[in-house]
This record gives structure tokens, C-alpha cells and sequence, in this order.
């Protein structure tokens, strides 16, 4: 028999866990880099860019828009994994707590 009090507690500790998760989420960064690795962009799982790594030899006013190609490459290949990570990382943390219920992506709550 289908228990309300005990789903509407399931769901109330799923809320406080995705709170707890979104918070540490801000802590885990991915790394993306191009051009070989004369750029790197650093990212957090909250999809903010913290740190750009830029070769000095990428100084070059002439190669402005390859700089600016290499700086986007890399941002989007760390936003990517951030993605990831942050998918992984909902998943582990949410294990258990919910039923698995086909379709049911907990991290579009995020």
C-alpha cells in the first residue's frame, strides 16, 4: 500500500540532499584545455569559469582571433565535463534515497 507520510518524507530529504549537492557543486571545477594546452580554462559544476590559463607566447595582437578560438574551445570542452561530473555527482548522492524511476533526471532540478 502506497504510504503518503513516508514518500512526502523521501521527497523533503530529496530537497535538503539536492540543496546540500548544489552548494558542493561550487567546489568541484573540470578543466578544459586547447591549442595543445596554451589555454585552459578551469570551470566549477555550478557552469562559472574560475581560472584562464593563457600561454604567453599566445600574446600576440595579430593572433587575436585564434586566441579568442582557443579561449571558447577550451571553455566549452570544461563546461562539458563539468556537466558530467555534476550528473555523477547527483547521481551518487541521491542513490537510495528515491526510488529509480525510468526518465526521472533529478539533475534538471539544478
Amino acid at each position: 500500500m502506497f504510504d503518503m507520510m513516508k514518500m512526502m518524507g523521501k521527497v523533503k530529504e530529496v530537497q535538503s540532499k539536492m540543496k546540500e549537492i548544489q552548494d558542493g557543486l561550487g567546489n568541484i571545477t573540470a578543466e578544459g584545455e586547447s591549442g595543445g594546452g596554451m589555454v585552459k580554462a578551469i570551470v566549477n559544476c555550478k557552469k562559472q569559469l574560475v581560472d584562464l590559463i593563457i600561454d604567453e607566447s599566445l600574446y600576440n595582437p595579430e593572433d587575436k582571433d585564434m586566441l579568442k578560438d582557443l579561449i571558447i574551445a577550451a571553455t566549452n570542452i570544461a563546461m562539458e565535463k563539468a556537466e558530467i561530473i555534476s550528473k555523477e555527482e547527483i547521481k551518487k548522492a541521491t542513490e537510495g534515497i528515491m526510488p529509480s524511476i525510468p526518465g526521472l533526471d533529478l539533475s534538471s532540478m539544478m
